[in-house]
C-alpha cells in the first residue's frame, strides 16, 4: 500500500503531493548523497554545486550554502567558463567592494555631475528591491548577470529585509550597499521623471555628447517602462552606459532574455551558458543562500512532512482575480492537474476533505500539507517574507511542479529546482480552462514585458533559443533547441 502526502500553499504557500510507502516509513532523504559511490573530491564537487560555489566560508554561519541533503544533484552542470567568470568576479568584488580604496574613490565621483574621464578601474551597479519577493529575486539575478557581462560590481540596497533572508554570497567582502552611500537619501526618489533617469535624458535630448561621462545614471526597467527606457537593451546605448561609473537599477522583471539579444553580450553568454535554459538555475543557486532562520523553517517542514516521500508533487496557485480568494473553478482546474501553493488555505482544506472521503484508486494514502496561508501578500514584513522564501525552497525540492500563469513565485521555485513545470492557464470568465495547463518549454523564467519592438525587433526573430512565453504573449524566455527536437 502506498501513502501519498499532499502539501498545499496558495500564492505564497506550498502545496506538495507526496508518495510514500506506508509499510516502510523512514526519515532518510530520498536524495541523500551516497558515501560509497563518490570519492572525496566528487563529494566536495557536489557540495560546491559543480564548482559554482567558492570555498572559504564558515559553514555554521550559513547552513544552507553547502547543505545539499534535501535536494537531488542537479543534472545541469555549470560550464568551466561560468565557474571561471564567478571566481574572477569574486576577485573584482573583493578589490572594489565596500571599504576598499577603490570604492572610496568611486563614491567621491558622485559629488560631481560630469567627469572628463572614467577615472577609476571600478564600476558599479546598484540593485534596488521592487515589488514582491519573487520579482526581487528575478530582477536581482538579472542585474547580477548584467554585472558579470560588463565587469561591474553589484551592490544591493540593504534598507529592507534582505539581510533577514539571504547570506552574503561573495567571500571575504560584502554585497550590501553601505548605509553611508552618498546617494542613499536620493535612491527612493529615483523614478522615470528624475533628471538622472536614462530614458528621460534620452527623451529630452540631454545626452548629446560622447565626450562627457556622467558619474551616475538611473535605469528604469519595469513592465510599463517607456520606449526610451527600453533603449537600455540596444548595443549603441550599452556603449554609452559602459562609461558611467555608477548605475542604479530598479526593476520588477527577469530581463535576462533580452540581454541575449545584445550582440556583444550574446557572444559572451553562449560561452558562459552553452545550455541556454540554465541561466537562472546556476546564478540563483550561486547567489541565494537563505539565512539560518529561514533554512530552519525549510528543514523542519521538510523533515516533518516531505522527507519520507518516494515522490513529491508541488502546486503553486496564484489567483489574479480581484478580489482574490477561493474559487471553485480554480479548484476544478487544480484537480485536473495536481499540486498547489497559495495564499488561501481553502484550496488545501478542500483537498484534505476530498481525500478523507475518497480513497485513491491505486490504494494510495493521501496527506495534504500547507506550510502557511497568509491570505494576502505582505512585502517587506520580515516573517512573511521569510515564510515565503522557505516555501519557494520547499517547492523547489519537489519532483514535479505545477505553477500559475505569470507567477514570479513559481518562476523562482522552478529555476532553483531545475524543474520544467506544468503551467496552469489563467481562468477567464470564472471558467476552468480546457486544457487546464501546459508543459513549460524550459525551466527559465519569463521576461513578461520584453521589448518586442525597437532595436531588438529583428534580432528576436533570429536566435533559435528565444521563444514567446507559454503563459504570456508579450513575454520572452530562453529555451534549449535540443530539448524541442
Amino acid at each position: 500500500m502506498i501513502k501519498l502526502t499532499i502539501a498545499i500553499a496558495t500564492c505564497l504557500v506550498l502545496c506538495l503531493v507526496l508518495l510514500l510507502p506506508s509499510s516502510n516509513i523512514s526519515y532518510r532523504h530520498k536524495y541523500d548523497l551516497p558515501t560509497n559511490g563518490l570519492n572525496d573530491s566528487e563529494q566536495q564537487s557536489e557540495k560546491l554545486l559543480g564548482g559554482l560555489l567558492a570555498t572559504g566560508f564558515e559553514e555554521k554561519s550559513c547552513l544552507s550554502r553547502y547543505d545539499q541533503s534535501m535536494s537531488k544533484p542537479s543534472p545541469y552542470k555549470p560550464s568551466r567558463h561560468i565557474v571561471s567568470k564567478l571566481r574572477s568576479y569574486e576577485m573584482l568584488h573583493k578589490r572594489c567592494g565596500p571599504g576598499t580604496k577603490a570604492y572610496k574613490r568611486a563614491t567621491k565621483q558622485l559629488g560631481h555631475n560630469e567627469l572628463s574621464s572614467s577615472g577609476d578601474e571600478c564600476r558599479y551597479v546598484v540593485w534596488m528591491p521592487m515589488f514582491g519577493l519573487g520579482n526581487r529575486m528575478l530582477s536581482l539575478v538579472s542585474v547580477f548577470l548584467y554585472a558579470l557581462l560588463t565587469d561591474r560590481v553589484m551592490l544591493v540596497d540593504q534598507r529592507n529585509d534582505i539581510t533577514d533572508l539571504f547570506c552574503e554570497p561573495f567571500p571575504e567582502t560584502s554585497w550590501l550597499l553601505p548605509l553611508d552611500f552618498p546617494l542613499n537619501d536620493q535612491l527612493d526618489s529615483f523614478n522615470r521623471e528624475h533628471s538622472r533617469c536614462y530614458g528621460t535624458m534620452l527623451k529630452n535630448h540631454a545626452i548629446n555628447s560622447t565626450s562627457i561621462i556622467l558619474s551616475h545614471l538611473y535605469l528604469d526597467i519595469f513592465h510599463d517602462s517607456r520606449d526610451h527606457d527600453k533603449k537600455f537593451f540596444c548595443e549603441e546605448d550599452q556603449a554609452f552606459l559602459d562609461k558611467v561609473t555608477w548605475l542604479v537599477v530598479k526593476s520588477n522583471l527577469y530581463f535576462v532574455p533580452s540581454l541575449w539579444m545584445i550582440p556583444s553580450f550574446q557572444t559572451k553568454l553562449i560561452k558562459l551558458f552553452p545550455q541556454k535554459e540554465t541561466v537562472f538555475h546556476h546564478l540563483a543557486r550561486y547567489l541565494f543562500h537563505p539565512t539560518n532562520q529561514v533554512w530552519g523553517m525549510v528543514t523542519r517542514s521538510y523533515n516533518a512532512y516531505l522527507s519520507r516521500a518516494d515522490e513529491r508533487l508541488g502546486i503553486q496557485v496564484r489567483v489574479f482575480s480581484k478580489p482574490a480568494g477561493y474559487f471553485q473553478h480554480v479548484m476544478d482546474q487544480i484537480l485536473a492537474s495536481v499540486l498547489v501553493t497559495s495564499l488561501h488555505p481553502e484550496y488545501s482544506d478542500h483537498l484534505k476533505n476530498m481525500f478523507l472521503e475518497q480513497a485513491s484508486s491505486t490504494e494510495e494514502t493521501i496527506e495534504v500539507y500547507q506550510p502557511s496561508g497568509e491570505k494576502i501578500q505582505q512585502t517587506d514584513k520580515k516573517l512573511h517574507d521569510q515564510k515565503a522564501l522557505a516555501e519557494i525552497y520547499l517547492l523547489s525540492l519537489t519532483d514535479e511542479l505545477v505553477t500559475s500563469t505569470r507567477s514570479t513565485f513559481g518562476y523562482v521555485a522552478q529555476g532553483l529546482g531545475g524543474l520544467k513545470p506544468w503551467i496552469l492557464y489563467e481562468p477567464r470568465d470564472k471558467k476552468t480552462p480546457n486544457p487546464p495547463c501546459v508543459r513549460a518549454m524550459s525551466m527559465e523564467p519569463c521576461f513578461l514585458r520584453a521589448p518586442l519592438h525597437g532595436c531588438q525587433a529583428k534580432t528576436i526573430k533570429i536566435p533559435p533559443f528565444v521563444r514567446i512565453c507559454e503563459d504570456w504573449k508579450t513575454g520572452l524566455k530562453l529555451v534549449d533547441v535540443s530539448d524541442e527536437l
